[in-house]
């Protein structure tokens, strides 16, 4: 017989990229999410429970829910709802983004843990490939891990933009007149490669008719905004305004570095730029190129993280070949509309069908 209980979901916060993923998991699973740290805002058909990382183990062990899916994250929420699930007896499901682990002391202690779920868990779902071999690595086998892929909302970010939105953004994130918009989006912070960005930008020397511009807030928003007439820092650009300016841009690049405690697990906003037919540089140590998005020759280019040369080179070699831009930009259109919110929650759905919890019993 069916088990008419929902399953629940325990994740740190519901982000404005999460809401329409979880909403069509919950119309698809009867799913229900547990947030011990933001809720955020009302999503019809959708139940969010606002807790405590104790209150969210509370509510997986209470009885009410035929599984529990968990995030790799919060130090008592993740164990917590592990052993609530087995004290329950219901399947449980690991969701992670981790590739490569952190570095620090404490991360070395928690990797034994952390490899007992992997091996543990009744089915993994992973951002992506990249995710999975790792995951696949842990478990010794590969059965039960299931990609449930990093998505953005399709219809927002790959709607068409006005040509004249496209022109006055082009304007404020290039000024009138620029042959080459080089665009990155992201926090302004040394993770994610800022400082090599500026660097491997004045070393390919393009020329006045080529710009660079920032859109992002941190640390570094200082750095970025005294770096030259050819680089324009741009601040917080909120949601709305995106995709405008990725139809603006020529290509955007992600440069993030590997440090000991962060390793990029995918990078949205090469969904999001994908989709208004950017070409993207990332470095290797970007998700979304470990994990098969971003895909060299065909809709991008990729470097090794850290080294500027290569950037440099891989900027000097987009801003030679505008044929190029737009082959790779129209292939990064189509590769990039298959990762929907749909797509995710499928990925989800044959997670929980591994683990024989999905509704109805289906291994789908």
């Amino acid at each position: 017989m069916d088990d008419p209980r929902p399953a629940c979901l325990v994740t740190g916060a519901v982000s404005p990229y999460r809401r329409e993923p979880f909403r069509l998991l919950a119309a698809a699973e009867d799913v229900e999410v547990i947030a011990w740290r933001e809720a955020g805002p009302p999503v019809a058909g959708l139940t969010v429970h606002r807790a405590s990382q104790a209150g969210a183990v509370r509510l997986s062990a209470s009885g009410r829910y035929r599984a529990v899916i968990s995030e790799l994250g919060g130090r008592l929420a993740l164990p917590g709802s592990y052993a609530a699930a087995r004290a329950r007896g219901v399947p449980f499901v690991l969701w992670t983004g981790v590739w490569e682990h952190p570095r620090t002391p404490f991360h070395r202690l928690s990797a034994l843990p952390t490899g007992h779920l992997y091996r543990n868990a009744d089915a993994v779902a992973t951002y992506g490939d990249h995710v999975s071999r790792l995951v696949e690595g842990a478990r010794g086998r590969r059965g039960g891990v299931h990609v449930a892929p990093q998505a953005v909302d399709v219809e927002h970010f790959g709607a068409p933009v006005p040509p004249a939105e496209r022109r006055r953004a082009r304007d404020r994130a290039a000024g009138e007149g620029a042959e080459l918009l080089v665009l990155y989006v992201g926090r302004l912070e040394r993770e994610k490669g800022v400082p090599e960005l500026l660097e491997a930008w004045r070393t390919a020397a393009l020329g006045p008719g080529a710009r660079l511009a920032l859109a992002g807030a941190g640390p570094l928003a200082g750095v970025a905004a005294c770096s030259g007439p050819d680089v324009r820092a741009l601040g917080y650009v909120p949601r709305s305004g995106l995709p405008a300016l990725y139809a603006a841009a020529d290509a955007l690049v992600l440069p993030s570095i590997r440090t000991a405690t962060f390793t990029e697990p995918w990078g949205l906003v090469v969904n999001e730029a994908m989709l208004q037919g950017n070409p993207v540089i990332a470095s290797d140590a970007v998700g979304a190129a470990a994990g098969g998005l971003v895909r060299a020759g065909r809709n991008g280019l990729i470097y090794p993280a850290d080294d500027v040369p290569a950037l440099a080179a891989r900027i000097r070699a987009l801003h030679a070949a505008p044929e190029l831009r737009r082959r790779l930009g129209e292939a990064a259109r189509v590769d990039a509309l298959g990762l929907s919110p749909r797509a995710w929650a499928a990925g989800m759905t044959r997670a929980l069908g591994a683990a024989g919890a999905a509704r109805g019993g289906r291994n789908c």
